[in-house]
């Protein structure tokens, strides 16, 4: 039997990004089925109040997201580190339209990068900006109900493209939804008040299990500080390319992120930072032998906006960034 090498398996992992797309019609697709939920753990101190979004119409967020991940993979033969530079987007949301449910508001990409270090070749920096830019122009609207829940929504044409990668998509999704859109509880809660949000997603053509817990630190008004823990898991299973004879098997596959945001129930968007880990154990099949294979990643998601409650076009506040690093 031939022995596999992680270079050796490229296509194999290459795959996962595009398993989501062939349960699916589109890319879009991969942001349609989550199944979602909201439990109260701890009501929190006296006294309590509800916790309710009160958008106005014509409110529109700007907002800035980075990314950033460095990947190790190794197997029995081989091992490659990976640190991808930073995506930076710029995302508009609104102008907000009330509705009979809640609110309904566009998001929009208006502007995607790579940041690109200084010692990158400049072939190799002209990939990344040109992988950058397939993320610029893709989005669509969603209704959302008072507590955050997303009632409807659609892709653009944009995010409906084949060349768009589905694991990009699923990243910028996935963050908005966990991290700037919180859904809140329907109870009374006060300071101290946990509770979890669970959905049930599909990342890299896996079907995984999320659970995002939110604890209430601190409330002023409309703006609310939340500490949040991020945890997905995925139980055993496989993903089989019968065409290319490769058989791809989750050993397991566990992921942990921790972060705090700065929710204002008046806007689209809310002020976010989250550092975590994954840990994935695959098991790999070709038609040349079989390899396990481990990945480890370390990634950060960085979000800052600012809002405007009429229709003109949101400016930059700095005070807020300096408000939220005094509470740290």
């Amino acid at each position: 039997m031939t022995r596999l090498t992680i270079r050796g398996l490229a296509l194999a992992l290459a795959l996962l990004g595009l398993a989501a797309c062939k349960d699916s019609k589109t890319a879009a697709d991969a942001a349609a089925a989550d199944d979602s939920s909201v439990r109260l753990l701890d009501k929190g101190q006296r006294p309590r109040s509800e916790l309710r979004y009160r958008v106005s119409a014509g409110t529109t967020t700007s907002s800035t997201t980075t990314f950033r991940v460095a990947s190790l993979a190794t197997s029995e033969t081989d091992a490659t580190l990976t640190i991808l530079p930073g995506l930076r987007l710029d995302i508009v949301s609104g102008p907000a339209e009330p509705t009979e449910l809640g609110v309904k508001f566009k998001v929009d990409v208006v502007r995607s990068e790579a940041v690109v270090p200084d010692d990158y070749g400049e072939d190799a920096a002209k990939q990344l900006r040109d992988g950058a830019e397939l993320a610029e122009g893709i989005g669509g609207w969603v209704e959302m109900d008072d507590r955050g829940q997303l009632l409807s929504g659609a892709l653009n044409e944009q995010a409906k493209r084949s060349d768009v990668p589905v694991r990009l998509l699923r990243m910028i999704v996935n963050s908005r939804e966990t991290l700037t859109r919180v859904r809140l509880p329907e109870e009374k809660v006060g300071l101290g008040a946990r509770w979890e949000s669970r959905r049930q997603i599909e990342a890299y053509g896996f079907d995984l299990q999320q659970v995002d817990t939110y604890t209430l630190v601190d409330r002023v008004g409309d703006e609310v500080m939340l500490n949040v823990t991020v945890q997905q898991r995925a139980l055993p299973q496989t993903i089989e390319f019968p065409e290319e004879e490769i058989a791809i098997s989750v050993q397991s596959m566990v992921s942990r992120a921790d972060g705090q945001i700065i929710l204002n129930l008046r806007a689209l968007e809310s002020d976010a930072s989250a550092n975590g880990t994954a840990e994935d154990h695959l098991h790999v099949k070709t038609s040349e032998g079989a390899e396990s294979i481990d990945i480890n990643e370390e990634f950060e998601v960085q979000v800052a906006n600012t809002t405007s409650l009429g229709s003109s076009t949101p400016t930059p506040d700095d005070s807020k960034a300096r408000r939220r690093d005094r509470r740290r």
